[in-house]
């Protein structure tokens, strides 16, 4: 059954309530005129350079951001990876693939390990039952939690304390936002909605909806596994982003909080977040 409108509404505000977030690039109009219409959404539309001495609180969520064309850096991103992840470089058929994964692979246990305070080669990784990564070793019971994606050369990380957390990325493409893939990979209130809208809101509409969901089924650690018509998010306009419904647990939206990330032109990206959040905040650059 989908939320009727007043219901939905009701929902957002309830737990909106309970968050205000903060985001520490320039704004382009578009993320001037979103702000303007969701005030939370403007706490997240900046990225500053990382701190020099990075600390996490247990409410605190850090995004960070990376262009995967780092020529420069990428030997020594290299030099970090373990067997496995240098093993799964050399099965890439295009060069670019290739390097934009050692970057991305690299940046993670960079990032990951400064908050470790420790060397990032010696991370060791493992993997859930639908591929979501988690620390191993040494550093198997830390309470850290991180999610990574990449699209089209941008790379986005999050971390934070104790709680599960997904985050999406992607590349906008106008010919993949049609009505026959919303239909087949939306719920029916979401195909619903998209194909209500004027058409020149449809695109990012559909890349809303889309990277909202992604970034859910990666904080639940189930990916694909978790069928992707059986809960509902938000995707209009001026919407706040939101979970909505799931087939599930009727209660199972109450504990996530999703939130749109501003990545820049041409990208969609969200967060995920199991429980409320007080700072969101958000990096760019070498930590």
């Amino acid at each position: 059954m989908t939320p009727a409108p007043c219901v939905a509404l009701e929902v957002l505000r309830r737990k909106r309530k309970l968050i205000p977030a903060e985001c520490a690039a320039k704004d382009s109009p578009e993320l001037s005129d979103r702000r303007a219409a969701d005030p939370l959404q403007a706490e997240l539309s900046r990225w500053s350079p990382p701190p020099k001495s990075l600390s996490l609180s247990a409410s605190e969520v850090h995004v960070w951001r990376i262009g995967l064309e780092q020529p420069h850096r990428e030997r020594n991103f290299l030099d970090t990876l373990g067997l496995d992840e240098r093993s799964r470089a050399n099965r890439f058929h295009f060069a670019r693939d290739r390097r934009h994964f050692i970057v991305a692979r690299g940046f993670l246990r960079l990032v990951v390990s400064r908050y470790l305070e420790t060397d990032a080669e010696r991370l060791r990784f493992c993997y859930g039952a639908y591929g979501k990564p988690a620390l191993d070793g040494v550093h198997r019971n830390s309470r850290l939690s991180f999610n990574m994606s990449h699209s089209r050369g941008v790379g986005l990380y999050a971390i934070t304390h104790a709680r599960e957390i997904g985050v999406d990325v992607e590349h906008i493409r106008a010919d993949f936002a049609s009505e026959e893939i919303a239909r087949h990979f939306f719920s029916p209130f979401e195909a619903d909605t998209l194909c209500a809208l004027p058409p020149q809101e449809r695109v990012p509409a559909f890349f809303r909806c889309w990277t909202r969901k992604e970034a859910y089924i990666k904080a639940t650690g189930r990916g694909l596994s978790q069928p992707l018509d059986g809960f509902d998010v938000t995707l209009a306009p001026g919407e706040p982003a939101a979970l909505l419904r799931t087939d599930e647990d009727s209660e199972d939206f109450a504990r996530w909080f999703l939130y749109d990330l501003p990545v820049g032109n041409h990208y969609s990206a969200a967060l995920a977040v199991e429980g409320p959040t007080l700072n969101v905040r958000c990096w760019q650059g070498l930590p």
